[in-house]
């Protein structure tokens, strides 16, 4: 399985960004997927994550009702919109996925559940 992200940036606080992750490899639209993100000397951290249906989504309380994720089995891409951007969002973005279905509601927050991990994409929010 191959992941690749893309759509990273520089932009200001109050800005918006769209990160896509593209997949192959494998049937995509069997699987859930997730992002994650780490800044320059923390730990990686949960962002969001959708269920293979694309009917369940996840959010982290630090972007729940800023962050929207999608997917679009059609071309094998999950997305992550991220509106009103703040500073403290800068970081690297990773989209991630796991090998078997994730069928426990806290495991799309664990990152030991995903198994494939793309290259990551930085994402840099100026004040």
């Amino acid at each position: 399985v191959q992941l690749q992200a893309s759509g990273g940036g520089l932009v200001q606080a109050g800005g918006s960004l769209r990160l896509s992750c593209a997949a192959s490899g494998r049937t995509f639209s069997s699987y859930d997927m997730g992002w994650f993100r780490q800044a320059p000397g923390k730990e990686r951290e949960f962002v969001a994550a959708i269920s293979w249906s694309g009917g369940s989504t996840y959010y982290s309380d630090s972007v729940k009702g800023r962050f929207t994720i999608s997917r679009d089995g059609a071309k094998n891409t999950v997305y992550l919109q991220m509106n009103s951007l703040k500073p403290e969002d800068t970081a690297v973005y990773y989209c991630a996925a796991p090998k078997a279905m994730l069928y426990s509601g806290s495991s799309y927050y664990r990152s030991a559940s995903y198994d494939y991990w793309g290259q990551g994409t930085l994402v840099t929010v100026s004040s």
